[in-house]
Protein backbone atom coordinates (compact mmCIF):
# COMPACT_ATOMS: atom_id res chain seq x y z
CA UNK A 1 0.00 0.00 0.00
CA UNK A 2 1.19 3.35 -1.09
CA UNK A 3 2.17 5.57 2.05
CA UNK A 4 -1.09 8.29 2.49
CA UNK A 5 1.33 11.08 2.47
CA UNK A 6 4.37 11.56 0.21
CA UNK A 7 7.78 11.22 2.53
CA UNK A 8 8.94 14.32 0.70
CA UNK A 9 7.67 17.79 1.57
CA UNK A 10 5.99 19.72 -1.56
CA UNK A 11 8.44 22.44 -2.88
CA UNK A 12 7.66 25.93 -2.06
CA UNK A 13 5.42 28.05 -4.56
CA UNK A 14 7.53 30.42 -6.82
CA UNK A 15 8.15 33.68 -5.50
CA UNK A 16 5.83 36.27 -6.51
CA UNK A 17 7.26 39.19 -7.85
CA UNK A 18 7.32 42.54 -6.26
CA UNK A 19 5.00 45.38 -7.67
CA UNK A 20 8.19 47.20 -8.23
CA UNK A 21 10.02 43.96 -10.07
CA UNK A 22 6.60 43.72 -12.34
CA UNK A 23 7.07 47.75 -13.03
CA UNK A 24 10.76 47.68 -14.03
CA UNK A 25 10.62 44.64 -16.17
CA UNK A 26 7.08 46.90 -18.29
CA UNK A 27 9.43 50.10 -18.10
CA UNK A 28 12.46 47.77 -19.56
CA UNK A 29 10.79 45.88 -22.54
CA UNK A 30 8.78 48.86 -23.47
CA UNK A 31 12.15 50.83 -23.89
CA UNK A 32 13.80 47.93 -25.67
CA UNK A 33 10.51 47.50 -27.53
CA UNK A 34 11.17 48.40 -31.89
CA UNK A 35 10.30 52.48 -32.38
CA UNK A 36 6.44 53.17 -33.38
CA UNK A 37 5.62 54.15 -36.68
CA UNK A 38 6.31 57.12 -37.78
CA UNK A 39 3.64 59.58 -37.27
CA UNK A 40 3.41 60.77 -41.39
CA UNK A 41 3.52 56.82 -42.44
CA UNK A 42 -0.08 56.52 -44.41
CA UNK A 43 -1.63 52.87 -44.35
CA UNK A 44 -1.07 51.64 -48.08
CA UNK A 45 -3.91 51.29 -50.60
CA UNK A 46 -2.68 47.73 -50.92
CA UNK A 47 -3.23 47.05 -47.05
CA UNK A 48 -6.72 46.09 -48.17
CA UNK A 49 -8.30 43.72 -51.10
CA UNK A 50 -10.66 46.05 -52.99
CA UNK A 51 -14.07 46.28 -52.15
CA UNK A 52 -12.95 44.47 -48.63
CA UNK A 53 -16.18 44.81 -46.52
CA UNK A 54 -14.05 43.96 -43.18
CA UNK A 55 -12.17 47.71 -44.02
CA UNK A 56 -12.52 49.53 -40.78
CA UNK A 57 -15.28 52.30 -41.67
CA UNK A 58 -14.59 55.93 -40.74
CA UNK A 59 -15.81 57.87 -37.63
CA UNK A 60 -19.31 59.51 -38.29
CA UNK A 61 -18.86 63.28 -37.98
CA UNK A 62 -21.45 65.50 -38.09
CA UNK A 63 -19.75 68.61 -40.15
CA UNK A 64 -19.38 72.14 -39.83
CA UNK A 65 -22.62 74.49 -40.85
CA UNK A 66 -21.69 77.80 -42.92
CA UNK A 67 -21.47 81.00 -41.70
CA UNK A 68 -23.26 84.15 -42.93
CA UNK A 69 -22.21 87.69 -41.99
CA UNK A 70 -24.49 88.10 -39.72
CA UNK A 71 -23.90 84.61 -37.64
CA UNK A 72 -20.94 82.57 -37.41
CA UNK A 73 -21.51 78.94 -38.56
CA UNK A 74 -20.81 75.75 -36.31
CA UNK A 75 -17.68 74.30 -36.22
CA UNK A 76 -17.75 70.14 -36.98
CA UNK A 77 -18.45 67.72 -33.94
CA UNK A 78 -14.77 66.42 -34.02
CA UNK A 79 -13.60 70.04 -34.04
CA UNK A 80 -11.55 71.48 -30.97
CA UNK A 81 -13.58 74.67 -30.67
CA UNK A 82 -10.85 77.67 -29.68
CA UNK A 83 -13.21 80.38 -30.33
CA UNK A 84 -16.95 80.53 -30.16
CA UNK A 85 -17.90 84.21 -29.20
CA UNK A 86 -17.78 83.66 -25.58
CA UNK A 87 -14.56 82.76 -23.75
CA UNK A 88 -10.88 83.16 -24.10
CA UNK A 89 -10.49 80.12 -21.79
CA UNK A 90 -8.14 78.15 -24.71
CA UNK A 91 -6.14 81.06 -25.11
CA UNK A 92 -3.00 82.83 -23.14
CA UNK A 93 -0.61 85.55 -24.31
CA UNK A 94 2.56 84.34 -25.38
CA UNK A 95 4.38 84.31 -21.87
CA UNK A 96 1.57 82.27 -20.14
CA UNK A 97 -0.67 85.41 -18.44
CA UNK A 98 -4.14 86.28 -19.47
CA UNK A 99 -4.52 87.10 -22.74
CA UNK A 100 -5.40 90.70 -23.10
CA UNK A 101 -7.25 90.73 -26.45
CA UNK A 102 -11.38 91.75 -25.56
CA UNK A 103 -14.90 90.10 -26.70
CA UNK A 104 -16.88 92.15 -28.21
CA UNK A 105 -20.28 91.53 -29.64
CA UNK A 106 -19.21 87.94 -30.29
CA UNK A 107 -15.71 88.59 -31.83
CA UNK A 108 -12.02 88.80 -30.69
CA UNK A 109 -10.25 91.76 -30.95
CA UNK A 110 -7.17 92.65 -30.74
CA UNK A 111 -6.94 95.57 -28.59
CA UNK A 112 -3.70 97.89 -28.87
CA UNK A 113 -0.99 96.79 -27.37
CA UNK A 114 -2.24 94.16 -26.28
CA UNK A 115 0.37 91.62 -27.82
CA UNK A 116 0.08 88.17 -29.70
CA UNK A 117 -2.01 85.58 -27.83
CA UNK A 118 -1.52 81.63 -28.17
CA UNK A 119 -3.53 78.65 -27.65
CA UNK A 120 -3.11 76.44 -24.41
CA UNK A 121 -3.56 73.38 -26.79
CA UNK A 122 -0.36 72.56 -28.97
CA UNK A 123 -1.24 71.11 -32.49
CA UNK A 124 0.73 69.39 -35.77
CA UNK A 125 -0.72 68.35 -39.06
CA UNK A 126 -4.52 69.74 -39.09
CA UNK A 127 -7.33 71.49 -40.49
CA UNK A 128 -7.85 74.79 -39.13
CA UNK A 129 -10.82 77.10 -39.76
CA UNK A 130 -10.41 81.04 -38.80
CA UNK A 131 -13.18 83.67 -39.80
CA UNK A 132 -11.56 87.45 -39.28
CA UNK A 133 -12.86 91.28 -40.47
CA UNK A 134 -10.21 93.63 -41.26
CA UNK A 135 -11.42 97.33 -39.35
CA UNK A 136 -14.17 99.52 -41.05
CA UNK A 137 -13.49 102.60 -41.86
CA UNK A 138 -10.16 101.66 -43.32
CA UNK A 139 -7.04 103.28 -42.11
CA UNK A 140 -3.68 103.38 -43.17
CA UNK A 141 -2.15 102.07 -46.36
CA UNK A 142 0.00 98.64 -47.83
CA UNK A 143 1.05 96.45 -44.58
CA UNK A 144 -0.60 99.08 -41.62
CA UNK A 145 -3.92 98.49 -43.02
CA UNK A 146 -5.70 95.57 -41.19
CA UNK A 147 -2.60 94.02 -40.43
CA UNK A 148 -2.52 90.62 -38.27
CA UNK A 149 -1.52 86.63 -38.69
CA UNK A 150 -1.98 83.59 -38.03
CA UNK A 151 0.93 81.03 -36.74
CA UNK A 152 0.48 77.77 -37.28
CA UNK A 153 3.06 75.98 -34.52
CA UNK A 154 3.82 79.45 -33.78
CA UNK A 155 6.20 80.04 -36.55
CA UNK A 156 4.26 79.27 -40.02
CA UNK A 157 2.40 82.29 -41.43
CA UNK A 158 -0.87 83.17 -43.12
CA UNK A 159 -1.05 86.47 -43.50
CA UNK A 160 -4.06 88.58 -42.21
CA UNK A 161 -4.60 92.26 -44.02
CA UNK A 162 -6.57 94.16 -46.02
CA UNK A 163 -6.22 93.46 -49.20
CA UNK A 164 -9.06 94.91 -50.87
CA UNK A 165 -7.83 97.88 -52.95
CA UNK A 166 -4.68 98.02 -51.00
CA UNK A 167 -1.42 97.53 -52.65
CA UNK A 168 1.78 95.79 -50.76
CA UNK A 169 3.95 93.02 -51.76
CA UNK A 170 2.93 89.65 -53.10
CA UNK A 171 4.18 88.15 -50.33
CA UNK A 172 2.63 89.76 -47.53
CA UNK A 173 -1.18 90.72 -48.79
CA UNK A 174 -4.06 88.12 -47.13
CA UNK A 175 -3.98 84.40 -47.86
CA UNK A 176 -0.26 85.04 -48.08
CA UNK A 177 2.98 82.44 -47.02
CA UNK A 178 3.86 85.49 -45.39
CA UNK A 179 7.43 85.78 -47.01
CA UNK A 180 7.23 83.10 -49.18
CA UNK A 181 4.48 82.36 -51.43
CA UNK A 182 2.04 85.20 -52.61
CA UNK A 183 -2.10 83.80 -52.78
CA UNK A 184 -3.03 82.15 -56.20
CA UNK A 185 -5.12 84.97 -57.00
CA UNK A 186 -7.12 87.93 -54.41
CA UNK A 187 -10.44 86.67 -52.99
CA UNK A 188 -10.29 89.73 -50.50
CA UNK A 189 -13.90 91.17 -49.00
CA UNK A 190 -13.82 94.54 -48.36
CA UNK A 191 -13.15 95.61 -44.82
CA UNK A 192 -15.58 95.02 -42.14
CA UNK A 193 -16.79 91.84 -43.94
CA UNK A 194 -16.36 88.69 -42.29
CA UNK A 195 -13.72 86.15 -44.40
CA UNK A 196 -12.25 83.02 -43.76
CA UNK A 197 -9.49 80.99 -44.35
CA UNK A 198 -9.37 76.92 -44.28
CA UNK A 199 -6.69 75.75 -43.82
CA UNK A 200 -4.90 72.31 -44.34
CA UNK A 201 -1.03 71.98 -42.56
CA UNK A 202 1.65 69.27 -42.82
CA UNK A 203 3.89 69.79 -40.24
CA UNK A 204 7.63 69.49 -41.26
CA UNK A 205 9.12 66.01 -39.81
CA UNK A 206 12.91 66.00 -37.91
CA UNK A 207 14.54 62.28 -37.68
CA UNK A 208 16.16 61.66 -33.91
CA UNK A 209 19.22 63.54 -35.19
CA UNK A 210 17.27 66.89 -36.12
CA UNK A 211 17.48 66.37 -38.92
CA UNK A 212 15.13 67.46 -41.52
CA UNK A 213 13.13 64.43 -43.31
CA UNK A 214 10.08 66.79 -44.74
CA UNK A 215 9.10 70.38 -45.10
CA UNK A 216 5.78 72.02 -44.16
CA UNK A 217 3.46 72.09 -46.05
CA UNK A 218 0.55 74.25 -46.67
CA UNK A 219 -3.14 74.25 -48.50
CA UNK A 220 -5.18 77.69 -47.86
CA UNK A 221 -8.57 78.34 -48.85
CA UNK A 222 -9.55 82.20 -48.46
CA UNK A 223 -13.27 83.14 -49.03
CA UNK A 224 -13.55 79.65 -50.35
CA UNK A 225 -11.10 80.37 -53.62
CA UNK A 226 -7.84 78.26 -53.01
CA UNK A 227 -5.56 80.74 -53.11
CA UNK A 228 -2.37 78.08 -51.65
CA UNK A 229 -2.04 74.37 -53.42
CA UNK A 230 -0.01 72.33 -50.70
CA UNK A 231 2.89 74.59 -51.11
CA UNK A 232 6.37 73.57 -49.18
CA UNK A 233 7.58 76.23 -47.04
CA UNK A 234 11.13 76.64 -46.73
CA UNK A 235 11.31 77.63 -42.98
CA UNK A 236 9.67 79.36 -40.33
CA UNK A 237 8.10 82.72 -41.80
CA UNK A 238 9.52 85.84 -41.14
CA UNK A 239 10.04 89.68 -41.88
CA UNK A 240 13.45 90.03 -44.59
CA UNK A 241 14.41 87.06 -43.51
CA UNK A 242 14.26 83.11 -44.01
CA UNK A 243 15.37 81.31 -41.63
CA UNK A 244 15.95 77.72 -41.68
CA UNK A 245 14.12 74.90 -40.56
CA UNK A 246 15.36 73.66 -36.81
CA UNK A 247 14.35 71.06 -34.59
CA UNK A 248 11.08 71.42 -32.71
CA UNK A 249 8.11 69.46 -31.17
CA UNK A 250 5.50 67.54 -32.98
CA UNK A 251 3.04 70.00 -32.02
CA UNK A 252 3.37 73.30 -31.13
CA UNK A 253 0.87 76.28 -30.09
CA UNK A 254 -1.06 78.13 -32.59
CA UNK A 255 -0.92 81.94 -32.10
CA UNK A 256 -2.42 84.98 -33.59
CA UNK A 257 -0.67 88.27 -33.94
CA UNK A 258 -1.01 91.74 -32.19
CA UNK A 259 0.42 93.91 -35.27
CA UNK A 260 -1.30 97.38 -33.69
CA UNK A 261 -4.92 96.89 -35.64
CA UNK A 262 -8.25 95.74 -34.19
CA UNK A 263 -8.51 93.08 -36.65
CA UNK A 264 -11.60 90.91 -35.30
CA UNK A 265 -11.74 86.77 -35.02
CA UNK A 266 -14.57 84.74 -34.71
CA UNK A 267 -15.62 81.32 -35.25
CA UNK A 268 -11.72 79.65 -35.04
CA UNK A 269 -12.10 75.78 -34.77
CA UNK A 270 -9.63 72.79 -35.70
CA UNK A 271 -9.18 69.60 -35.97
CA UNK A 272 -6.14 67.56 -35.40
CA UNK A 273 -5.40 65.31 -38.62
CA UNK A 274 -3.84 61.41 -38.50
CA UNK A 275 -1.82 60.40 -35.67
CA UNK A 276 -1.48 63.38 -34.00
CA UNK A 277 -4.85 63.08 -33.15
CA UNK A 278 -4.51 60.44 -31.06
CA UNK A 279 -3.10 62.77 -27.87
CA UNK A 280 -4.26 65.98 -26.77
CA UNK A 281 -1.08 67.79 -26.05
CA UNK A 282 -0.89 71.48 -24.05
CA UNK A 283 2.12 74.14 -23.88
CA UNK A 284 2.01 75.43 -20.07
CA UNK A 285 4.21 78.27 -18.96
CA UNK A 286 7.68 77.54 -17.22
CA UNK A 287 6.63 78.83 -13.21
CA UNK A 288 3.33 76.59 -13.88
CA UNK A 289 5.70 73.63 -14.80
CA UNK A 290 8.07 74.38 -11.93
CA UNK A 291 5.50 74.02 -9.36
CA UNK A 292 5.02 70.22 -10.27
CA UNK A 293 9.28 69.74 -10.07
CA UNK A 294 10.93 67.83 -7.55
CA UNK A 295 11.62 64.02 -6.38
CA UNK A 296 8.99 61.48 -5.90
CA UNK A 297 9.52 58.31 -3.43
CA UNK A 298 7.90 55.01 -3.01
CA UNK A 299 8.27 53.23 0.24
CA UNK A 300 10.50 50.51 -1.71
CA UNK A 301 13.02 52.91 -2.75
CA UNK A 302 12.15 53.36 -6.57
CA UNK A 303 12.36 58.00 -7.37
CA UNK A 304 10.62 59.53 -9.47
CA UNK A 305 12.40 62.56 -10.49
CA UNK A 306 10.58 65.44 -12.57
CA UNK A 307 12.52 68.08 -13.77
CA UNK A 308 12.01 71.22 -15.97
CA UNK A 309 14.59 70.90 -18.75
CA UNK A 310 13.05 73.48 -21.91
CA UNK A 311 10.43 73.37 -22.84
CA UNK A 312 9.39 70.04 -21.79
CA UNK A 313 9.19 68.36 -17.85
CA UNK A 314 11.15 65.07 -17.80
CA UNK A 315 10.73 62.06 -15.68
CA UNK A 316 13.92 60.08 -14.25
CA UNK A 317 12.97 56.96 -13.16
CA UNK A 318 15.76 55.49 -10.99
CA UNK A 319 15.87 52.37 -8.95
CA UNK A 320 19.32 50.04 -7.73
CA UNK A 321 21.31 49.93 -10.35
CA UNK A 322 19.44 51.85 -13.53
CA UNK A 323 18.13 55.40 -14.63
CA UNK A 324 15.67 56.06 -17.47
CA UNK A 325 14.85 59.65 -18.23
CA UNK A 326 11.58 60.33 -20.39
CA UNK A 327 10.19 64.00 -21.71
CA UNK A 328 6.48 64.34 -20.70
CA UNK A 329 4.04 65.59 -22.64
CA UNK A 330 0.63 67.55 -20.93
CA UNK A 331 -2.81 66.10 -21.87
CA UNK A 332 -4.25 68.19 -19.54
CA UNK A 333 -2.72 70.59 -16.12
CA UNK A 334 -2.21 67.69 -14.18
CA UNK A 335 -2.02 64.29 -16.67
CA UNK A 336 1.25 63.74 -18.85
CA UNK A 337 2.08 61.09 -21.20
CA UNK A 338 5.25 59.48 -22.14
CA UNK A 339 6.00 58.84 -26.23
CA UNK A 340 8.83 56.28 -26.10
CA UNK A 341 7.03 54.24 -22.93
CA UNK A 342 3.16 53.57 -22.59
CA UNK A 343 3.07 55.82 -19.46
CA UNK A 344 0.79 58.42 -17.62
CA UNK A 345 2.00 60.61 -15.09
CA UNK A 346 -0.69 62.03 -12.94
CA UNK A 347 -0.17 64.75 -10.07
CA UNK A 348 -2.57 64.66 -7.40
CA UNK A 349 -2.46 68.28 -6.18
CA UNK A 350 -3.43 69.29 -2.35
CA UNK A 351 -6.15 72.12 -1.74
CA UNK A 352 -3.87 74.98 -2.62
CA UNK A 353 -2.64 73.61 -5.60
CA UNK A 354 0.73 72.08 -4.67
CA UNK A 355 1.35 68.52 -5.49
CA UNK A 356 2.34 65.94 -2.60
CA UNK A 357 1.85 62.97 -4.83
CA UNK A 358 2.25 61.32 -8.27
CA UNK A 359 0.35 58.45 -10.17
CA UNK A 360 2.66 56.17 -12.28
CA UNK A 361 0.91 54.05 -14.69
CA UNK A 362 2.40 51.69 -17.24
CA UNK A 363 0.96 48.92 -19.16
CA UNK A 364 -1.49 47.29 -16.55
CA UNK A 365 0.70 48.25 -12.95
CA UNK A 366 -0.03 52.00 -11.35
CA UNK A 367 2.44 53.01 -7.98
CA UNK A 368 1.69 55.92 -6.10
CA UNK A 369 4.92 57.68 -5.12
CA UNK A 370 4.61 60.58 -2.88
CA UNK A 371 6.37 63.62 -3.25
CA UNK A 372 9.55 64.58 -0.92
CA UNK A 373 9.14 67.91 1.44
Amino acid sequence: MLPATSPHPAPPPPPQPSPRSTLITLITLATLASPPTPAHAAPSVFDWPQHDSSRPKPPVVRPASPSSQDHPGQAPSDAVVLFDGSSLAPWVALDGSPPRWIIQNGALECARNSGYIRTLQAFGDCQLHVEWAAPTPPSGSSQGRGNSGVFLMGLYEVQVLDSHHNVTYADGQAAAAYGQHPPLVNASLPPGHWQSYDIIFSRPRFDDRGNLTAPARLTVLHNGVLVQNNVELVGPTGWLKRDPYRPHPDKLPLALQDHGNPVRYRNIWIRELGADAQYPEFVFDAAFLSKLTGTYRADDGMTITIAKPDPLLTATISYPGRSMVFPLHAESSTAFRTRGLDGRFTFRTSPDGTPDALVFRVGGDERVVRRNP
